[in-house]
């Protein structure tokens, strides 16, 4: 063992394994690597030569004695009824069927779903409730007649873990310098990092990314061969690969008839292998997969779903880089579907140069130790689930000009994701932080040279990517393989102001006279409006927005909202239902937004949905600031003509239609039936 193989053994005792002796054992067989690495380090902890070879023996015949194969469930079976006892290796779990009261278990492979257990095994092993655990199982026969099962739970020991100490982890991670952590990761995906260069380590940790960061939209494009699939399919039991065919609404975002989420709330990624053979035929999954991209939220019929799962996408490229990078007609996205049009890869955070991944190959595989897959699993799902560096990148980071609205997101999200995988236990020095943001520009920057080449206009033209040091100098930041190459991704960045001082999209506009004069004109025209007031009883219609507020809205330059509960799916819809009122009216400069959270994490969460309302609502020339006050209680709108709207209930004034999507009041709000609540409009003085 190397200097770094003791310490990890050290610090992670029972937490590492040695990873030359899974890539033996898993050439052949057909068994997943976390069920492999549990064997291992039960039967090969051990330096002894003689011993890891006894050892391996010893896990090649376990698995062929206990571990069940689906084809082979009836023989499985038969042996539990034939020996009265059997100890198996399957994924099971436990479900509560209410009309019984009582729990059941069920087991995959082994295809029983009615199978006794004792209330022990769940309450010491909690995720055996939450979607289940892969476990050695032995299993008895019960042979009394009258009762209704044939299986009970005798005992079990799970392979992956039934609890987690997230504690333990950052801890251990502490007493390892970043790059000696760096490469911990490295060989605890099967990597040895003394064959790989920085730039290389940090291609194959951006793989990682996805798993730790919550709604991350990455695409990988290179040549066959180069691994791309291989982290998503056997690293963890919280991702799914789903391979290259067609891609259906209710198989990956909603069942409409079942009424279910589809497999986008289930996991902590969805990847999609071979994405240049995917057949989109129903023109909604390409729209509610633009919503999801860019908001984590989507509408499917009467239902609003947010999930957090992160999109991976993952498909080979086989024509020349230099030759695309050059082409005027083809760009680095030609693999892609048609149905992925401008606006789906713009919502891409990073693009991955695959091309630069050295095809797989034994010399870089590493001999030497890393954690076990299931334990790096569990870590990196915590990560996803439990963490939030976002409000710390967005504070530290010094972006150039050039970087705003989803370009500025897709940055934050990606340094945030490095923050969670090299730096668990605390903050990355200046020089570690800075490295992390030129990548992340990088691979964003990739996505925008793409989507300029696709239109080359003003839209996509801002291309100029920069960032400051601590010392105030901007540093330019170019994708290697189109640096040099004329055309507009070789210009050098344009001078530029501190992010801070930066000259705002809020800033007043000049107004010409004669628009002036026109606006003067408008307003004389307009109705003399009065004071209302609403009384809104439970199913009334006839309450749309338009129809209330649209006539008290035209000529208000200044929009403030004051409205606790603007963080729910369904209360950020009706939000945005009224800006677009707003960007109608055609009047609105500014909207401000003082709304609440319930702690810091749900106020970061918020934040990234109404981001893109910012980026949005900014191509109308409007801008949108929102701010977060724990002590907000009234719900009101104040508009800077006089007029004041108070609603009893904010926006939140429509019922859910649980219908099918044709049902009346689906799209029209004014045939909506409405909840109870009061609307009072009046004059005030200025705000």
């Amino acid at each position: 063992m190397d200097d770094l193989d003791q310490q990890l053994n050290r610090t992670f005792s029972g937490c590492v394994v040695r990873k030359d002796l899974l890539h033996q054992i898993k050439k052949g067989t057909n068994v997943p690597s976390f069920v492999l690495e549990f064997l291992l380090a039960k039967f090969c902890a051990t330096d002894d030569p003689h011993e890891i070879q006894a050892g391996i023996a010893a896990v090649l015949e376990t698995i062929q004695q206990n571990y069940v194969r689906p084809d082979e469930s009836n023989r499985a079976q038969s042996l539990v009824q034939q020996k009265g006892s059997h100890k198996f290796i399957d994924k099971i779990h436990v479900s509560y069927v209410e009309r019984e009261k009582r729990h059941w278990a069920a087991m995959e492979n082994f295809n029983s779903r009615r199978i006794a257990i004792n209330e022990k095994f769940y309450r010491e092993n909690d995720r055996l409730l939450e979607g289940g655990i892969w476990a050695e199982v032995t299993l008895g026969y019960n042979d009394v007649e009258d009762d209704d099962y044939a299986f009970y739970v005798e005992d079990l020991r799970p392979v992956q873990l039934s609890r987690f100490d997230f504690t333990r982890y950052c801890e251990g991670a502490q007493q390892f310098s970043r790059d000696a952590w760096m490469d911990v990761l490295l060989r605890s995906v099967g990597l040895e990092p003394t064959k790989l260069t920085k730039r290389l380590k940090l291609h194959f940790l951006t793989r990682l990314i996805p798993f730790v960061e919550a709604n991350y939209n990455f695409i990988e494009l290179g040549p066959r061969g180069t691994g791309k699939s291989y982290v998503f399919s056997e690293f963890s039991p919280y991702v799914t690969l789903v391979s290259g065919g067609q891609a259906s609404t209710s198989v990956l975002f909603y069942n409409n008839q079942r009424r279910r989420v589809g497999i986008i709330g289930f996991w902590d990624v969805v990847a999609f292998d071979e994405v240049a053979g995917i057949r989109v035929k129903d023109r909604d999954t390409i729209q509610i997969m633009k919503d999801y991209m860019a908001n984590g939220r989507f509408s499917r019929g009467p239902a609003e779903i947010i999930a957090n799962a992160s999109l991976a996408f993952i498909g080979n490229i086989d024509d020349s880089i230099e030759a695309l990078v050059r082409s005027p007609d083809h760009d680095l996205f030609k693999p892609l579907p048609e149905a992925f049009d401008l606006a789906v890869l713009h919502r891409f955070h990073t693009y991955l140069p695959g091309w630069e991944i050295p095809p797989n190959s034994s010399d870089l595989l590493t001999a030497s130790y890393g954690f076990i897959t299931d334990y790096l699993a569990e870590a990196l799902h915590h990560l996803a689930k439990q963490t939030n560096r976002y409000a710390f990148v967005k504070g530290k980071a010094r972006l150039g000009a050039a970087v705003r609205g989803r370009d500025e997101t897709a940055v934050i999200k990606t340094v945030a994701g490095f923050l969670k995988l090299l730096h668990p236990h605390g903050e990355p020095s200046d020089q570690e932080f800075n490295e992390y943001l030129e990548y992340a520009l990088e691979g964003r920057r990739r996505v925008k040279e793409q989507l300029n080449k696709r239109k080359p206009d003003d839209e996509f033209a801002a291309l100029q990517f920069s960032f400051f040091k601590a010392d105030g100098q901007e540093q330019a930041v170019h994708c290697q393989e189109s640096k040099g190459i004329g055309g507009v991704a070789a210009q050098e960045p344009l001078p530029s102001a501190d992010k801070q001082t930066a000259p705002s999209a809020s800033a007043p506009r000049a107004v010409e006279p004669q628009a002036v004069a026109a606006s003067d004109a408008a307003e004389a025209t307009r109705p003399s409006l009065k004071e209302k007031h609403f009384t809104i009883h439970y199913g009334d219609t006839g309450y749309s927005y338009e129809k209330m507020l649209g006539p008290y809205l035209a000529g208000a330059k200044v929009i403030r909202i004051e409205d606790p509960y603007i963080r729910l799916p369904h209360q950020i819809a009706n939000f945005t239902r009224f800006c677009e009122l707003v960007v109608k009216t055609g009047d609105a400069e500014r909207i401000r937004l003082v709304t609440g959270a319930d702690d810091q994490s749900q106020e970061v969460e918020v934040s990234e949905k109404l981001d893109a309302l910012v980026d949005d609502l900014k191509q109308h020339s409007i801008a949108f600031e929102f701010t977060f006050d724990s002590r907000l209680h009234d719900r009101k709108i104040h508009l800077d003509n006089g007029w004041i709207v108070k609603i009893g209930r904010g926006f939140d004034i429509y019922q859910r239609i649980d219908r099918p999507r044709s049902g009346l009041g689906m799209n029209d709000f004014d045939l909506r039936p409405c909840l109870e609540t009061s609307v009072d409009i009046y004059r005030d003085g200025e705000v």
